[in-house]
């Protein structure tokens, strides 16, 4: 496994011992940022199930700005910081040790907001529409933002709406790579409804 672009590309990056982590796929990761490429321009990385980190190292090696890697795993966790220590650029990433949905809760706490989101769930433990709505109650989704989800062929993936745009989506074997766009809408075009993501999710 290794970084495939970028200031960090050709390193070798360590990966978790056990089946706990399903760490993606040079060949699905190459798949990833080709189709992510258009968008990476700088800005702010939230890598919700980073596992080895890898996607969230990739994205900052090919021109993001800062990665928050977040797994609950210890041994992720370690892996990480060891992964991260490779790359001699500590200072473009933020490691958090929480489940998922702490990170959020904090993140959200400290004002953040990103532009690029890198979803990859376990797939027997994806709550995909719960975690984007979080986000998007949380107002950690820039406007325009770029979400990423590696799941399964029988995930219950977000839903299209008016804000919420499916840009891309293939399948390579079991998996399935989807890529949206999050465009944020007035409270008042919306006042008779509910939230927009609880309505689209």
């Amino acid at each position: 496994m290794r970084v495939i672009a970028g200031r960090f590309g050709g390193l070798r990056l360590d990966a978790v011992k056990g089946r706990e982590t399903r760490p993606t796929t040079d060949k699905i990761k190459e798949a990833i940022f080709s189709m992510l490429m258009p968008y990476i321009n700088g800005g702010q990385v939230l890598d919700l199930y980073a596992g080895t980190g890898g996607l969230g190292i990739e994205a900052v090696s090919r021109g993001m700005d800062h990665a928050v890697l977040v797994d609950r795993q210890r041994a992720a966790i370690e892996v990480i910081e060891k992964n991260i220590d490779k790359t001699h650029a500590g200072e473009a990433f933020t490691v958090l040790k929480v489940p998922a949905t702490a990170a959020l809760s904090r993140l959200a706490g400290q004002g953040r907001s990103f532009d690029l989101i890198l979803l990859d769930p376990p797939y027997a433990q994806e709550k995909l529409k719960a975690d984007l709505t979080a986000m998007e109650d949380g107002g950690l989704l820039a406007t325009g933002a770029i979400i990423m989800i590696e799941s399964d062929q029988v995930a219950d993936l977000p839903k299209t709406g008016p804000n919420l745009i499916l840009l891309k989506q293939k399948d390579y074997g079991i998996t399935r790579v989807s890529l949206y766009r999050y465009e944020s809408q007035e409270k008042s075009e919306w006042e008779n409804e509910k939230s927009s993501l609880s309505r689209v999710f």
